[in-house]
């Protein structure tokens, strides 16, 4: 049995000027014990399938079973076996870390000898013990995030929904959170299903990932497999001016180059070995008359792959 089975899956929303589309007709599944990432930009759709799958929005078409539960007829069940991180804070601020845990254990009718022991267990693997007394309102914003991971697992979820679980923090908290939950991924065996729009974050949590837009997967397998979809050196041309855009065609003239993007006022040319070609790139663009401010050379990303399959960045929308 798969951790999460989702079968032709539409969610539609109706309103005055017709009906949105949020999710159309996906499908795909979640092995158990894996960390899976839903990669898009705002409004692509993560959101409503994290809904669907935690029982809080009921799908207009497809099926959805999480745990081997059918979303929509078992939805006790499959609340039971969950936990969620919302995308917005959800935590009491006028209770204390600990309260805040002990009262989301309550919920799931954990006993107090049980409660208490897998207490000290989560605020260790998030490294809270000592700050376990002190009122929410006085955590920073990366303490809460924690304390929200936390609470999230205290009862012993089979698969944990993190909604965008670095959203908003700094870097070195979001390696921090990055780091909790890859912890609790090898020390408890839970199952992960993270959505996100940070590349970086997609590429080194996720065991695989699916690239979400317009509510569809556009593309879907191991964030290794997914990059070497582009398959070549990525060289980046940043134009000084924007009107040499429409000259870019003379680049098909090395027969090196494998393929042309353009990215507002980048060139972005595909190719081997763009070490040795870099040179005749510039000597090219010089003899054109193309003026280029800066040259990058880097390895395709999952922003790449995103532009590969859209024809614009995650950063856009």
């Amino acid at each position: 049995m798969k951790a999460i089975e989702v079968e032709n899956l539409t969610k539609r929303f109706n309103n005055r000027g017709g009906a949105i589309v949020a999710l159309d007709h996906i499908s795909f599944n979640v092995e158990n014990g894996e960390i899976f990432g839903m990669l898009g930009p705002n409004g692509s759709g993560k959101t409503t399938l994290i809904k669907i799958l935690t029982t809080l929005l009921k799908p207009t078409t497809g099926v959805a079973r999480v745990a081997g539960f059918d979303v929509t007829r078992y939805r006790d069940n499959v609340r039971a076996c969950v936990g969620v991180v919302f995308q917005e804070p959800a935590l009491d601020r006028r209770l204390t870390g600990r309260e805040n845990l002990d009262f989301h254990a309550r919920m799931y009718g954990m006993k107090r000898k049980e409660r208490e022991e897998r207490l000290e267990e989560v605020l260790k693997l998030v490294e809270l013990e000592d700050k376990a007394d002190l009122l929410v309102d006085k955590y920073s914003g990366g303490m809460k995030r924690r304390l929200e991971l936390a609470r999230g697992f205290m009862h012993h979820p089979e698969i944990l929904f993190l909604d965008e679980p670095t959203l908003g923090l700094d870097t070195y908290t979001r390696r921090m959170i990055w780091n909790y939950i890859r912890e609790l991924n090898r020390e408890e065996g839970v199952t992960i299903v993270l959505t996100t729009h940070y590349m970086e974050e997609a590429d080194y949590l996720c065991d695989r990932v699916g690239i979400m837009d317009h509510g569809k997967i556009i593309a879907l397998d191991r964030p290794k497999n997914l990059k070497n979809l582009i398959g070549s050196d990525l060289v980046s041309l940043e134009l000084n001016n924007p009107d040499d855009i429409d000259n870019i065609e003379v680049f098909k003239k090395l027969d090196f180059i494998r393929d042309i993007n353009v990215y507002h006022n980048y060139v972005i040319l595909k190719m081997e070995r763009a070490d040795f070609r870099i040179p005749a790139i510039m000597e090219l663009a010089a003899d054109e008359g193309i003026e280029i401010r800066a040259v990058n050379l880097r390895k395709p990303s999952l922003e790449d792959v995103f532009l590969h399959f859209t024809g614009r960045g995650i950063r856009e929308e």
